[in-house]
């Protein structure tokens, strides 16, 4: 694997689930499902939490647990704030694995890395996978991307770009087979140098109106790099329904590699 550091930003407070970082699953806290992913794909992990109780839960596993300011408006600042306390250089790729991803596949880990990596025209990449449902693309809590010829992203969005002229405005929409539209796995790589300039931009226009993150890096004219991959990974925890559906696969199988 391309050499990286995988860090897993896990902050107690959540809207809909308090103290999401430590719910049961499967018999151990949900970070620690997250932590043993990272694991998988080979490289070293981090784990930046606002809270002890967190850091604790993964003492056992071989992670390095920091604490970090409880201020953070993003996991990005939180990941920014590791890669200043540890002083990793600025061209160390740095991997945002989101704490409520216990059924992220490994192998992906590793790709997004690679495809980081393996080009020189942006410091930040991530992952992007097909939609063949057309609800989907309606789905404004499924965020599409729309790539340029090179593979880097043009625009994300809630809504359903690229708009399909001859099709949308019709009463029962359908797609055409010719066009991959894309949905966006919110997995990224960065250079630890990125970071460093992310945290003292504003947020955009943009990024307020969406609510994504990811366009304050478009708007400031930087270039981020998408990987297709064939099929986007198990969605993670936000929900109590998700709760129980992760639950039920991570009890009845082995974790993916």
């Amino acid at each position: 694997m391309i050499g990286c550091k995988i860090v897993i930003p896990a902050r107690y407070g959540s809207t809909r689930l308090p103290g999401k970082p430590l719910l049961p699953v499967a018999g151990k806290p949900m970070i620690a499902h997250v932590c043993e992913r990272a694991l998988e794909a080979g490289d070293e992990v981090f784990l930046a939490t606002d809270d002890e109780r967190i850091r604790e839960a993964v003492a056992d596993l071989p992670v390095q647990a920091l604490l970090t300011r409880p201020d953070h408006a993003s996991g990005t600042e939180r990941i920014a704030e590791v890669a200043d306390i540890l002083g990793w250089p600025d061209d160390t790729i740095v991997v945002n694995l989101q704490g409520d991803e216990p059924l992220m596949r490994p192998a992906l880990i590793r790709e997004l890395a690679a495809a980081l990596a393996g080009q020189t025209a942006a410091r930040v990449a991530t992952l992007a996978a097909p939609i063949g449902d057309v609800a989907e693309v309606f789905d404004p809590n499924a965020v599409k991307v729309v790539t340029d010829a090179q593979g880097y992203a043009l625009y994300f969005s809630r809504a359903p770009i690229p708009w399909y002229r001859a099709s949308f405005g019709q009463a029962a929409p359908g797609l055409p087979e010719d066009f991959p539209w894309l949905r966006h796995i919110g997995i990224y790589a960065y250079s630890a140098g990125f970071l460093r300039d992310y945290v003292n931009w504003p947020a955009s226009r943009l990024e307020t109106v969406e609510a994504l993150e990811q366009l304050r890096i478009l708007w400031r004219g930087e270039r981020i790099r998408v990987l297709p991959v064939d099929e986007a990974p198990e969605a993670g925890i936000d929900t109590e329904a998700d709760w129980r559906r992760v639950e039920a696969v991570l009890t009845g199988r082995n974790p993916a590699g």
